[in-house]
């Protein structure tokens, strides 16, 4: 058989006919579950030339890939194209609630040629009619060129936006497995992956930072090439939001004429991660999930339709626009869960760095339309129905409760080397000089983790459970709150 595909191979030489081409693709970024519900989720492959970086990129390849769920029709086939950075993304509907299901893929050069891929395991969300328990991980920060030690980094740029010098980068035998968070996560087996944004940094290092469509992307690839997100996201499937790194800049709006524009922050999302159907470009990508009897969660959206940072703060300036506003008023009015999480891409509460004007506990930021929404949570009584904030974006953890009684969780940064001290209520150079917030738990010393959420079922609603674990990269809990 040997001696046959040798002759073959020399003969195709000789005639001219081998090509590269030949060599069937690999799935270098594994596989990836988003936006998973009572009865539907999208799944992606992306189709490359290696399964590891060549010369820092990996580079992809077109191809098709066929998705099977067992006993849920018949396998759906992809292209995977150059227009869409070789993802190819398909989208499962009329599953059952509360279910296990195995996603089996196929991948080849052509529908002839497909040989086995990567394989997903997901659970459908139970719905509200049923109590089971769900659990999911809240992340942010996930800093690839601080955790690697990339000696481009701007060291007095760091000390001016990050409040302390430069962390060490990770020096451990495992390095070029990725980061150990990642590993306890999926040790623990939570039913969602929930990140809040910053899930890449175009803007680290600033010089060169990443512009084109290409860089962008290559920010995407060293990523989910690593070994461990590929482990991970093939067993706990995804939900995602963007914020100001993997959008444009740090702090950045819509203002100024500079790449990426904010078209190009929108379409990198939509193209890189599984929010949407594939080449829908109208698709909000604010939204929320009923999980189970007990809990409901929304994802907003921070960076798209905010006005200017620069605009003086009164209640014609908004991050969420009017249109969001509304749906979110109405839908938390409408839910009938008993825990209620807004799950944000940035704080409301705090508190935070005073010079900063891009969010919600900002002075000369955010604050009035962040008041005006508590104040109608009040009027409403949602403030008494188990609402709480769940944010990103701040690269500490912490369990704040704010002078109205409304609290907020921050998961702290995914990575050790892009974790910090936080700022305290009372702290001069914070967003609350006068010590009005109080703060349960602020982590100290400084480290890299996650967030780990859990209802635990009751009999009835009010017989259920909702606690908050926080947890340092190496999966150890360090402070929890039991709702």
């Amino acid at each position: 058989m040997m001696k046959q595909l040798v002759l073959l191979t020399l003969a195709s030489i000789l005639a001219g006919t081998f090509s590269p081409a030949f060599s069937a693709p690999f799935a270098g970024q594994g596989i990836m579950v988003g936006e998973v519900s009572p009865d539907s989720a999208f799944i992606q492959v992306r189709l490359t030339k290696s399964d590891k970086l060549v010369d820092g990129e990996l580079p992809g390849v077109e191809g098709i890939v066929e998705f099977t769920i067992e006993e849920e029709g018949d396998p759906i086939l992809v292209d995977a194209k150059a227009e869409n950075d070789f993802i190819a993304r398909a989208t499962f509907t009329d599953l059952k609630p509360g279910t296990d299901y195995i996603c089996k893929t196929r991948i080849g050069a052509s529908s002839e040629s497909l040989t086995a891929g990567p394989t997903a395991t997901f659970r459908t969300n139970p719905g509200a009619e049923k109590e089971d328990s769900v659990s999911l991980v809240v992340v942010t920060g996930m800093n690839y060129a601080k955790f690697h030690g990339d000696s481009r980094i701007d060291l007095k740029q760091h000390l001016i936006e990050n409040n302390t010098e430069l962390p060490p980068h990770y020096e451990g035998p495992d390095k070029e497995l990725g980061y150990p968070a990642l590993e306890a996560i999926l040790k623990m087996r939570p039913n969602h992956f929930v990140g809040t944004g910053d899930n890449v940094y175009y803007d680290t290092p600033d010089k060169p930072r990443a512009e084109t469509t290409e860089e962008l992307r290559k920010k995407w690839h060293e990523q989910f090439v690593q070994p461990r997100y590929r482990d991970l996201y093939a067993k706990v499937p995804t939900y995602w939001m963007i914020d100001d790194h993997d959008y444009r800049i740090d702090d950045g709006d819509n203002s100024g004429d500079y790449r990426p524009t904010p078209d190009e922050g929108r379409n990198m999302m939509l193209e890189q991660l599984p929010v949407a159907a594939q080449g829908n470009t109208d698709a909000k990508t604010y939204r929320t999930h009923r999980l189970n009897r007990d809990l409901q969660v929304w994802f907003p959206e921070n960076r798209m339709y905010r006005d200017d940072n620069a605009k003086p703060d009164g209640p014609d300036k908004s991050i969420w626009g009017s249109e969001q506003k509304e749906w979110l008023k109405k839908t938390l009015s409408e839910s009938d869960a008993k825990y209620k999480l807004l799950i944000s891409p940035t704080p409301m509460i705090g508190p935070d760095d005073k010079r900063k004007t891009d969010n919600h506990t900002n002075i000369g930021g955010f604050r009035h339309e962040r008041d005006e929404f508590f104040a109608w949570l009040k009027e409403t009584g949602l403030d008494k129905k188990n609402f709480y904030i769940v944010c990103g974006d701040r690269h500490w953890q912490y369990h704040s409760v704010d002078s109205t009684g409304i609290e907020e969780f921050s998961c702290g940064a995914l990575v050790d080397a892009n974790a910090r001290l936080g700022r305290e209520p009372g702290d001069p150079a914070s967003t609350d000089p006068d010590g009005l917030i109080k703060q349960p738990y602020m982590q100290n010393p400084a480290s890299g983790g996650f967030l780990f959420i859990e209802t635990i079922p009751g009999d009835t609603p009010k017989d259920s459970h909702l606690v908050f674990s926080w947890r340092d990269e190496h999966g150890e809990e360090l402070y929890r709150t039991e709702k």
